[in-house]
């Protein structure tokens, strides 16, 4: 393993890391990057630079394709409750959750323009996790964009964890895609959206050959999941953590960490990174990063895809559709629908 120089004179942003990039780059291996980085809290314009920077760190090492972490445009909001208790939401919560909305992204919107510019400049595949507000109600969600500029579309999680619950809202089967490009067939799963077998299932049925699961799950045990899910589908994993301190957020009492017994102090890690790049046979390709914000980049040999699909192919020879098999909505779930008596009598 050995720290790539910067291309620029300039130092880079954060550590590229090259694993195994003096591998053959045949017509079927692709280049790719795993950011690890936070997030500048309720600061979306300056979050939305240090992507650039971070983007044109891993574009002058020639990645063809980069990931971001979990609503890394918008921020997790570590340690916050949002002032709730059963039965009580407090004044302060109420402000706390005002500036996370604020610090949110329209789909689509500026922000989603500018993403858009930056992948058309550099000339990658990005996908990245945002904090998207649909009118009063925010969702965690992954967007995905071409070298060309374009933008391909969204993935909404489908199950907020835990006190998530209380501030996203739940995506629904109409945004689970997989896009098939020159790259191969790429598709997102959010944290542990990651540990629903269904889920993951749905995205072997698509055909996803590198799939991206962005998380700010820094356990150990995340480790035991992104490889088996390698195995399991026969794709390669690529999995973006956050990497932040406390000094990243902003000081108390204006921003203040629940369920301890102590505020930490500014250097201590609220999230410990833990990104890695994993092949179809379990192999780590690179990482896992615990030490710092880097940029993990890997060279995938789609070629070993094939490879692992003969021994274990779950959809495919593998699977027993008369015995077990799955049925996936992928209609459109809104509050509320609207219909008129005209519609009823043309389509009668």
């Amino acid at each position: 393993m050995a720290l790539a120089p910067s291309r620029s004179g300039s130092e880079p942003v954060i550590p590229e890391v090259e694993m195994n990039a003096g591998a053959d780059q045949a017509a079927s291996t692709v280049r790719v990057t795993v950011v690890q980085a936070s997030s500048v809290f309720y600061d979306t314009p300056a979050t939305l630079d240090k992507v650039e920077k971070l983007i044109a760190e891993a574009a002058g090492y020639g990645s063809q394709l980069v990931l971001f972490p979990e609503v890394f445009v918008g921020g997790y909001p570590h340690g916050s409750t949002f002032g709730l208790v059963i039965g009580n939401r407090t004044a302060k919560g109420k402000e706390d959750f005002q500036k996370y909305h604020a610090s949110a992204i329209d789909v689509p919107g500026p922000e989603v323009s500018r993403l858009s510019a930056l992948a058309g400049k550099f000339k990658v595949y990005l996908v990245i996790g945002v904090v998207e507000r649909a009118g009063y109600t925010l969702y965690n969600t992954v967007l995905s964009f071409d070298p060309l500029g374009k933008y391909l579309g969204k993935h909404r999680k489908v199950m907020p964890t835990a006190l998530e619950r209380v501030f996203w809202g739940f995506g629904d089967g109409s945004t689970i895609p997989v896009y098939d490009t020159p790259l191969g067939k790429i598709g997102a799963l959010i944290c542990w959206e990651n540990r629903m077998p269904l889920m993951r299932t749905a995205m072997y049925a698509k055909g996803i050959q590198i799939y991206c699961a962005p998380t700010v799950d820094c356990m150990p045990s995340w480790q035991s999941s992104m490889t088996h899910i390698a195995l399991e589908g026969g794709c390669f994993v690529l999995s973006a953590s956050q990497f932040c301190h406390r000094k990243n957020y902003p000081p108390p009492p204006e921003y203040t960490f629940g369920g301890l017994e102590e505020e930490p102090s500014p250097e201590s890690a609220v999230c410990s990174g833990g990104s890695v790049i994993i092949s179809p046979s379990g192999t780590v390709l690179a990482g896992p990063n615990y030490e710092s914000e880097a940029l993990l980049t890997a060279d995938l040999d789609l070629g070993e895809i094939v490879r692992a699909k003969f021994d274990f192919d779950v959809v495919g020879h593998y699977s027993r559709p008369e015995v077990l098999s799955l049925v996936v909505k992928t209609d459109p779930k809104p509050a509320v629908s609207f219909t008129s008596a005209s519609e009823k009598t043309n389509a009668g």
